[in-house]
């Protein structure tokens, strides 16, 4: 019996990495489609940070909302709504196209990923744990869930932007396979043991609850997530716009390609490291992050697509480091019972750098230029990033 319940746990385990991983690439399918987004609705670059945007207002409002509910209620019993959400964002971007409709899509795909993210990292935790006993404190399930979420992000471009190239109705086609891969997933999820036991807590858990003395190292590791996703999300939103306006290729799989650069080398470097220290990984990180975003100034001076997508992997290979360091940072400052809540408000952070920024640099590039408020984007975020890795190799517990 014993090894049949961890063996369904082991099942469990990938079925809600695939979960994971499926929705988190449904949050960057329209990447590559933007500019077909645009042509047909009527709207310019603002209008595209504007509709990644309403993600990010989705994606807040589901981590504050709801993020935490899983350490009450349990995990799978936020899961299978999330993957539901993800079904009913397909149908309403592919039934009401407008503006409107594109907005109210991409709000309901932000409350999706905010049920998903913080509940399926603790879920594989959970889920890792009972599965191999044997193996207290490993960094697997850490390192799954970084990549699921992570080489998520990187799956929806190319997904899309192969489906784009090639198969028929593009803005309509991508949205519909991810909704049926979702609910094969529900199906899966439905059968992996739960994880939570809703009668065992004798008092309800508190939606945020760190240890004693965790206060400043979430700061540091919820700050240096923010401007590790304000890479992420400047190629995201404007990734495939710079792609077509500036080095003038209009090919949808082009376009996917310099978001799935930047997602891709973070799971690649996150997994050709995964044996470092949360220090050292920190440092590597914040070393990767500015050369990466220089790169990506220069390659607008001198547009080129093979420049481009390097400094594309070169930021996100060190976005990528410095995400999954400060992720298990907030998980070690959670109280165990609160572990949920606490990465909610991580992702709402973290979130939120992928939005505000990138809808800072559409606004000022309007009247400074590309050039310019590339540059200044690039030594912002480089400042920020090396202040918060200071905080956070300062703090204890961090080597």
């Amino acid at each position: 019996m014993e090894r049949a319940t961890r063996a369904a746990h082991a099942r469990g385990f990938w079925f809600v990495a695939a979960a994971f991983t499926v929705l988190m690439a449904f949050g960057t399918l329209p990447t590559p489609l933007w500019p077909l987004f645009a042509e047909r609705d009527d709207f310019g670059s603002t209008v595209v940070t504007i509709a990644f945007a309403a993600m990010v207002v989705g994606a807040a409002a589901g981590f504050l909302l709801f993020g935490h509910l899983s350490d009450r209620l349990g995990r799978r019993r936020v899961v299978v709504p999330a993957l539901l959400t993800l079904v009913a964002a397909s149908l309403v971007l592919v039934l009401w196209p407008s503006v409107a409709g594109l907005l109210t899509g991409r709000v309901l795909t932000g409350l999706a990923v905010g049920l998903m993210a913080s509940t399926a990292t603790a879920y594989l935790s959970d889920l890792y744990q009972q599965a191999h006993p044997e193996q207290p404190g490993s960094a697997t399930p850490g390192l799954v869930a970084a990549v699921a979420n992570l080489g998520g992000l990187a799956l929806g471009p190319l997904a899309a932007g192969v489906l784009a190239q090639w198969a028929p109705s593009p803005l309509v086609t991508p949205f519909a396979l991810f909704a049926a891969a979702a609910l094969v997933l529900v199906i899966l999820v439905l059968r992996s043991p739960e994880t939570i036991d809703r009668g065992a807590a004798s008092e309800v858990p508190a939606r945020f609850a760190l240890r004693p003395g965790g206060g400043r190292r979430f700061a540091a590791a919820a700050s240096t997530g923010f401007f590790s996703f304000a890479v992420m999300g400047f190629f995201s939103s404007l990734g495939a716009v710079v792609v077509h306006e500036v080095l003038g290729i209009s090919s949808p799989l082009v376009a996917g390609l310099a978001p799935f650069s930047v997602f891709a080398a973070s799971a690649v470097a996150q997994i050709a490291l995964r044996h470092l220290s949360p220090g050292r990984m920190l440092v590597s990180g914040v070393v990767l992050f500015p050369a990466g975003l220089t790169l990506t100034a220069v390659a607008l001076f001198h547009p080129t697509l093979w420049l481009y997508l390097t400094a594309a992997a070169i930021a996100g290979a060190g976005a990528g480091l410095l995400f999954k360091a400060s992720v298990g940072q907030s998980a070690d400052a959670a109280r165990p019972t609160s572990r949920a809540g606490v990465l909610a408000v991580f992702f709402v952070i973290a979130y939120l750098g992928m939005g505000l920024p990138s809808i800072a640099f559409s606004v000022v590039s309007k009247h400074l230029g590309l050039h310019p408020t590339m540059i200044g984007f690039a030594v912002a975020l480089s400042v920020g990033a090396l202040a918060a890795v200071a905080a956070s190799t300062k703090s204890p517990h961090s080597q």
